[in-house]
């Protein structure tokens, strides 16, 4: 059981996120334990889970929020499941930092 929805990976990080489509507005509302111990991100989007919408809007955010071009967040798993595994390529430790500090916000 991990405590946190992000992991050191290979030239980045991986983190595991709940995504709620039609959420209002976009926004990373904090870390959640599931039912099955997994630790996840959990994050809202306005955009519909219609083509694609809502997981781009996802990967814009994530981004975004941890300061990488969108080119350098992709969906690895999960793409019609609002449980996701998103990759994040850039500085492992430098994009934990910023993961945590957006979580403390949520």
């Amino acid at each position: 059981m991990t405590t946190q929805p992000w992991q050191l990976a290979g030239k980045g990080v991986l983190l595991t996120v709940r995504l709620t489509p039609k959420g209002g507005r976009d926004a990373v509302d904090g870390v959640a334990q599931l039912a099955d111990g997994r630790c996840v991100l959990k994050v809202r989007v306005a955009a519909v889970p219609s083509e694609g919408a809502a997981n781009t809007a996802l990967l814009r955010l994530i981004a975004k929020a941890v300061g990488v071009p969108a080119r350098d967040v992709t969906l690895a798993a999960g793409a019609s499941s609002r449980i996701k595994r998103l990759e994040v390529s850039g500085h492992g430790p430098t994009l934990i930092a910023a993961l945590e500090k957006i979580a403390a916000k949520g």
